[in-house]
């Protein structure tokens, strides 16, 4: 009965989402206001106002750290992407391009849509999250005259590289969770990324083909050494600059390239694309130059860093990416003298991402309460008593399960991340690989999420057309579980070898 009560948290929360009922912001909030009096009441130890007033200082703090990736990602795209002026025109010139399809040969479209699927997509979607990628690939593809059940799944394509999207943000929430360093876990997660990509790819190979633009064997190789040389310069990225910034410093220099070799633009047309990009350069060089010159990046560190609580994030200001993302969208505006529409810009980002930030305050603190109470350890020692180190094999299942119905994995990781870690550390297993495999589980799974499905098939223009996308998912879906399934044994057998 006691472990029934412990679990009412998490039993909350998965049954507001499946209700259909109530948002993520909802079941957070009925998950926290459960988490209190549970931990209160009915924790394995004496846990008072002083300890719980504590618990929830440190998720409030997390959400401090976290919350400028969202929306500062959020405000610097929708100034810098699109410009102020060129979206007065752009539900027309939108129109326009899709009502009649355009003429290109079969190679040169399928280029197109995989440029689009895991280059630009992937870029936008590290930019911004919230589905940004999924927008970006539409919009480079609706007007190629595909059926709205191809361009579904291109658009779920772009959701590849998902622990990196919204500046990582889910990744570092991770992190503090597990209290790792963020660098460190993301190392970890691209192990089973990679793996995942080969399963993304051979989807967008069999939807190719069903498109109509299938190709040589040739072709398939390019596509392979482009994701593969995509992954490598993201590992590279990742432990030179950090998480957040990772997949933009990465892809940024590929999608030029790509577009160089690809479209082969003249003089003029090339300089015209370089001055829309400029913010993102100026942006990622002084980020990168930041991390990678140590005297400056010791000096950023130190000045105005804020460190309450010693095992979580500290809020360095003038190092923060999310300080740099504010500061850049300023910057834009005023070099091209916008500085007017910057009130409308901020209140569309806080439209947008209000709920994710919400979330991250509430699963965070939901998450330090439980694990503050002696909750999440407790659970962790049944767990481990009950099916030894075997208990992470369940982990795709469960968090995957809670990724798919939530279309995120902050709820996954604040209920189970904690425990994780405490079963990982009973049982002898790499607390960074438990944790790649948790965050993995929950967030690139999340993919499959029915909630995904309708934001791409609305934008495709297939609403109804759900059913038959989910026919040609269902497969890839069983692989990539067996693949996370495959990898916690490894992970299992490394460390009964240790």
């Amino acid at each position: 009965m006691t472990y029934f009560i412990w679990s009412l948290p998490a039993l909350i929360v998965l049954a507001a989402i499946v209700s259909g009922r109530a948002n993520a912001t909802v079941a957070s909030v009925l998950g926290l206001g459960t988490a209190i009096p549970v931990a209160i009441f009915y924790g394995p130890g004496a846990f008072d106002a002083a300890q719980l007033t504590q618990a929830l200082l440190r998720g409030l703090w997390i959400g401090v750290v976290i919350a400028p990736y969202i929306l500062g990602g959020l405000l610097f795209w929708q100034v810098a992407a699109s410009g102020f002026k060129a979206r007065q025109h752009a539900g027309a010139t939108q129109l326009r391009s899709t009502t009649k399809p355009v003429a290109m040969t079969s190679i040169a479209k399928r280029r197109l849509v995989f440029f689009a699927c895991f280059l630009i997509g992937p870029f936008a979607e590290a930019a911004t999250g919230f589905g940004v990628g999924m927008l970006g690939t539409i919009m480079l593809l609706r007007h190629l005259g595909f059926a709205p059940r191809h361009l579904i799944i291109f658009a779920l394509l772009s959701q590849s590289l998902i622990p990196w999207g919204a500046m990582a943000s889910g990744t570092l929430l991770a992190a503090a969770y597990a209290n790792l360093p963020a660098t460190q876990l993301s190392m970890y997660v691209a192990i089973p990324v990679s793996l995942l990509m080969l399963v993304w790819l051979s989807l967008f190979w069999k939807t190719a083909r069903k498109a109509g633009i299938g190709s040589s064997v040739w072709e398939y190789f390019r596509e392979l050494l482009w994701v593969a040389t995509g992954m490598v310069l993201l590992l590279v990225a990742t432990r030179y600059l950090g998480p957040e910034t990772a997949l933009l410093a990465a892809y940024g220099p590929l999608i030029v390239i790509r577009y160089l070799l690809d479209v082969r633009p003249a003089r003029n047309e090339a300089w015209r694309i370089a001055l829309k990009i400029s913010p993102y350069i100026i942006l990622i060089g002084g980020l990168a130059v930041t991390r990678l010159v140590p005297v400056l990046k010791n000096t950023l560190t130190t000045l105005g860093r804020i460190a309450p609580f010693d095992n979580l994030p500290a809020w360095s200001p003038l190092l923060h990416a999310g300080t740099w993302l504010i500061g850049g969208a300023l910057l834009t505006a005023i070099v091209r003298k916008q500085t007017h529409f910057l009130k409308k810009e901020a209140k569309s980002a806080w439209f947008t991402g209000q709920h994710a930030v919400l979330t991250v305050f509430l699963f965070s603190m939901m998450a330090e309460v439980l694990a503050a109470s002696g909750i999440s350890g407790q659970f962790a020692t049944a767990t481990f008593n009950a099916l030894s180190e075997e208990a992470i094999l369940i982990t795709p299942i469960l968090s995957g399960m809670f990724g798919v119905l939530t279309n995120s994995g902050n709820p996954a990781n604040s209920l189970f991340l904690p425990p994780q870690v405490a079963l990982a550390v009973q049982a002898g297993l790499s607390v960074p690989a438990v944790a790649a495999l948790q965050h993995v589980s929950g967030t690139s799974l999340g993919f499959f999420s029915p909630i995904r499905m309708s934001i791409a098939a609305s934008l495709a223009g297939g609403r109804g057309q759900e059913k038959g996308a989910y026919m040609t998912l269902f497969p890839f879906a069983l692989v990539a579980m067996v693949l996370l399934i495959g990898f916690a044994m490894s992970i299992i057998a490394v460390g009964t070898l240790n």
